[in-house]
């Protein structure tokens, strides 16, 4: 068995037990994919995951890709070349995807749950095969770019998105990656892009396409003057799709990272050797941020599960430590010389930190599923009483949150994994340290956490006018007004009171904006507080889908089941909320109190 561990009860939990996706699929509302059908498609992905994606997972991170300056690509290391195709020809990559590139429609959260276990199990592996572009190109390109997204999937084409450049890289309108327009309707592109994932795939791929952001010749500036340009690595026929000479696009270097090393992560320039970049420009519109941006939303998404879901692994490697690992007597008897020695799950602080662990590992991949829930692209709704628009609007507000505080929380408590096993997780002896070094880009990538929090602030709250905050907020005042007798009282007051602060902080903040029509450096406030903020609504958010599972436990465990996988739900529900909501009332204190000296101390007193 690999390092990867599978949380396949978890899963099924969420899907079934809290979202009642049984009922949707077994409506018949998605064909032949019956309850039965997914839970045999869960099972079976979490077996690859564990084995054959996983196995490469250490050597791959020991011998990475080595960048061939002559021939501009990379050489794969034998060990990463099984992952990928084992990755490849399971096929599960297709669930969730567009039916028209050959995908399988399915309800978001359960394309969701397949890819946690898929990435998770190796995450520089997906990188080597990247739909995503292609269903892109699917959705936004002209018929014939569609084609070419549909048959280039079927002949193993992957994808990247190049938007990163040397000085525009939080400031993606900035680039100056340009292009050029050619009599026959091409572009050519000139440009050097940086933090490409995926880059270069040597010759695992027999093509690779690049979908680029570049400003036309005589176009604006910001990113309102960026348009999306198709460049493959190999130039093709446009009908048939065979294959014909390099473009003039060329891997030009080989990052050299802290953590998912096996993931091909390149510079890439666009009209070198004097060959022509051509690219052709996507869906013939001049849209490319928005076009862009269905990548980007997606990329989001998938970087706070890629951490959630290592969490996960490594609190069930601390678990399983800590289980086994006998040190020091009960503290009840610390000064007893012939106290037995116990297992350190025995020891408060260690009890603690799996517990906290465990919350938010499973608090967290509550609330990607929640999420998921008001994604539309499958059609069906998981969600009651909720249109389109108003679904749209709450996914949108809850992105930032899987993204920003689920990579940040993620990374915090696979620390803490790591400290459960002592000097021992400091080794490469287990998977830990590597975990750490793997999840540290997650709140790096595709927008800073503190990126994510004004996108928070400013887009999905204030521009929102608070129509999906309002939203999620009713939903938990309506949980918390549900009093079934005595039973989470105390949980239920305490998720009130971090509720009735949240709502009390973003009134401050609203404020602070309004300000700043007279003032612009009020903004400075919400600078230097939307971080904290976007951390406290996560915490609120997750102990509230905690408490939500918790209750769903209670109810099963009043109906007969002893499960301790029950027992542990309501163990972690009441835990979070006892030990970690109280502490958005400090936050409110800091939000509210807010002032801007710190932007008047000079740079040289730092």
């Amino acid at each position: 068995m690999g390092h990867y561990r599978a949380n396949l009860r978890d899963l099924e939990f969420n899907l079934f037990e809290v979202l009642g996706l049984d009922a949707v699929l077994d409506s018949g509302a998605y064909g032949d994919l019956d309850t039965a059908t997914v839970r045999e498609i869960l099972r079976e992905v979490a077996r690859l995951a564990e084995g054959p994606i996983a196995a490469s997972f250490v050597a791959a991170d020991r011998n990475p890709p080595r960048f061939l300056p002559d021939e501009h690509t990379i050489a794969v290391p034998d060990s990463v070349r099984p992952a990928v195709a084992a990755f490849k020809d399971a096929g599960w990559w297709r669930i969730g995807m567009s039916e028209a590139i050959g995908g399988m429609s399915a309800p978001a959260p359960l394309t969701w749950a397949v890819n946690e276990m898929m990435i998770c199990a190796n995450p520089a592996i997906q990188w080597y095969s990247t739909p995503l572009m292609s269903q892109v190109l699917a959705l936004v390109g002209t018929e014939q770019q569609k084609q070419w997204a549909r048959v280039g999937l079927d002949r193993g084409w992957t994808g990247t998105m190049a938007l990163t450049e040397p000085d525009a890289g939080s400031d993606v309108g900035a680039g100056r990656t340009r292009a050029i327009p050619q009599p026959d309707g091409t572009w050519h592109i000139e440009g050097v892009k940086r933090f490409i994932s995926g880059g270069d795939v040597g010759d695992t791929a027999e093509n690779l396409f690049h979908l680029v952001l570049a400003r036309p010749e005589g176009a604006g500036p910001g990113t309102k003057g960026l348009s999306l340009f198709y460049v493959p690595k190999l130039l093709f026929d446009p009908d048939t799709l065979d294959l014909r000479e390099r473009n003039g696009v060329f891997a030009t270097a080989l990052e050299d990272k802290m953590g998912i090393k096996a993931s091909p992560t390149c510079e890439l320039t666009f009209g070198a050797n004097g060959i022509p970049a051509v690219g052709y420009l996507v869906g013939d519109v001049h849209n490319g941020i928005a076009q862009m941006f269905k990548a980007i939303q997606y990329a989001r998404m998938m970087v706070g599960i890629k951490s959630i879901g290592t969490l996960s692994t490594a609190y069930l490697h601390a678990l399983d430590y800590a289980q086994q690992r006998v040190q020091g007597p009960d503290l009840s008897r610390f000064m007893d010389k012939t106290a037995p020695r116990v297992p350190i799950t025995r020891h408060p602080d260690v009890r603690r930190s799996l517990m906290l662990q465990k919350a938010y590992a499973e608090g967290l991949r509550a609330l990607y599923m929640y999420a998921a829930a008001y994604q539309y692209e499958s059609g069906v709704a998981l969600v009651d009483g909720v249109d389109a628009d108003l679904a749209a609007r709450v996914h949108d507000l809850l992105l930032p949150i899987i993204k920003g505080v689920g990579s940040e929380k993620s990374y915090q408590w696979i620390n803490e994994s790591l400290q459960t096993l002592g000097g021992s997780g400091f080794l490469k002896d287990y998977p830990i340290e590597q975990y750490i070094r793997d999840t540290r880009i997650d709140s790096l990538y595709e927008g800073t956490t503190a990126i994510q929090s004004l996108d928070f602030i400013f887009r999905k709250v204030a521009r929102d006018r608070g129509v999906a905050f309002g939203h999620v907020a009713g939903q938990i005042t309506t949980f918390i007004d549900n009093i079934a007798g005595d039973r989470f009282k105390a949980e239920r007051a305490l998720l009130a009171a971090a509720l009735s602060d949240v709502q009390a902080m973003t009134g401050t903040l609203t404020t602070y904006l309004f300000a700043a029509e007279r003032n612009p450096t009020e903004l400075y406030k919400i600078g230097l507080v939307s971080v904290a903020f976007l951390h406290a609504v996560g915490d609120l958010l997750i102990g509230w889908r905690l408490l939500v599972q918790a209750e769903i436990a209670a109810a099963a465990i009043d109906a007969g089941s002893d499960e301790s996988f029950y027992r542990g739900k309501i163990a972690a529900a009441a835990f979070f909320a006892k030990t970690i909501l109280p502490a958005i009332s400090a936050t409110r204190v800091v939000v509210e109190n807010v002032d801007i000296e710190l932007m008047d101390v000079a740079d040289d007193a730092f």
